[in-house]
């Protein structure tokens, strides 16, 4: 039995699995996709419980994965390893990857890795990026690679490894002036398409990146952050927030807690839709009040009110230009600008 279909009759410590996802509509009357938005669940035993990515099993099923089974807090005192919100940090040495691949192992799981990649950017790195994908991204179990392109001719030659499919997808619309908006509305589509019907869980992210080393099934969870390598280190009161009143990606001063890469976002494919949803009310928003923020802005927004269940260190997305402080013990993915190729 699929980890699909498992999760359709899952208790997840009293709470469904279905509770704070979103319910989706494919079939509106203009046929074209649409989609409606739930609450999440904010309590704080729910957060914990949606932390593990997993459910409650039946008698046929496994026994359920504890928090406490595979992370370790205790081992890295020098770094943030759990949130105030009881979620946990996923940093080198917090976790045991052999109970983890021991569970996941049985769940007979498929995980999906979005990306967009048009112009120069699918010319310089979407080659590189899928090839480190295919070594380190959650090698052993089965991946789809999910390629937006708004050319065929720039698709590089594509060598998938075991486990590993290819879909290449039209981009439907051009919006030229915001690569996010673009990458944001097609993914929507896609998800509602066929994509939440495919896999278990969903990451979306940017091609100017590589694989380093193994981005394993430690990652999974119902919603899953990255924070920022720029500004993980630095003093909080100066995180670059959306701090305008009238926006809706606005953050009050004094307030914030993470400050998260829009480069990676992660998850089960509803909840990935529920932040895009959200994401594109936002920016309508903001446009009738004559106001324009970014979408990392937006994504800072969405995970101050909706906590992430699970946070990415920055080794999981570091960037080439910044030395690796000691708290980084083994970069995972780095972000790869132009100049540093």
């Amino acid at each position: 039995m699929s980890y699909r279909a498992m999760k359709t009759r899952r208790k997840l410590r009293g709470t469904s699995l279905s509770e704070g996802d979103q319910s989706v509509s494919s079939t509106p009357s203009n046929g074209s996709p649409e989609f409606c938005v739930a609450n999440f669940p904010t309590e704080g035993a729910s957060l914990l419980a949606r932390s593990f990515g997993v459910g409650r099993p039946t008698e046929d099923e496994v026994e359920e994965l504890r928090l406490s089974d595979w992370f370790n807090p205790r081992k890295r005192p020098d770094v943030v390893t759990t949130t105030d919100w009881l979620a946990p940090v996923i940093w080198e040495g917090t976790f045991n990857r052999q109970v983890l691949e021991e569970y996941y192992g049985r769940q007979n799981l498929t995980i999906g890795l979005a990306v967009l990649a048009t112009g120069r950017i699918a010319d310089q790195y979407l080659e590189l990026f899928i090839q480190s994908a295919s070594k380190h991204f959650m090698t052993g179990y089965r991946v789809i690679f999910y390629i937006m392109v708004d050319a065929f001719y720039r698709l590089p030659n594509l060598e998938p490894g075991p486990l590993q499919t290819v879909q290449v997808l039209d981009i439907r619309g051009h919006d030229a002036d915001d690569f996010h908006l673009m990458r944001m509305k097609n993914l929507a589509v896609h998800i509602v398409g066929h994509i939440q019907d495919e896999v278990d869980f969903l990451f979306s992210m940017m091609a100017n990146r590589v694989f380093q080393n193994d981005f394993g099934v430690e990652t999974l969870g119902t919603s899953v952050a990255q924070l920022h390598a720029w500004w993980y280190f630095k003093n909080t009161e100066n995180l670059p927030y959306e701090r305008r009143p009238g926006s809706a990606a606005c953050i009050p001063l004094g307030q914030g807690d993470f400050y998260y890469d829009g480069t990676v976002i992660g998850g089960t494919p509803l909840e990935i839709l529920n932040f895009i949803k959200e994401y594109l009310d936002g920016i309508m928003r903001d446009k009738e009040n004559g106001l324009n923020s970014t979408y990392e802005r937006h994504l800072n927004k969405y995970f101050f009110i909706h906590k992430p269940t699970k946070l990415l260190s920055p080794e999981y997305s570091w960037d080439t230009v910044l030395w690796p402080p000691a708290q980084v013990w083994l970069v995972k993915a780095a972000r790869c600008l132009e100049r540093a190729f």
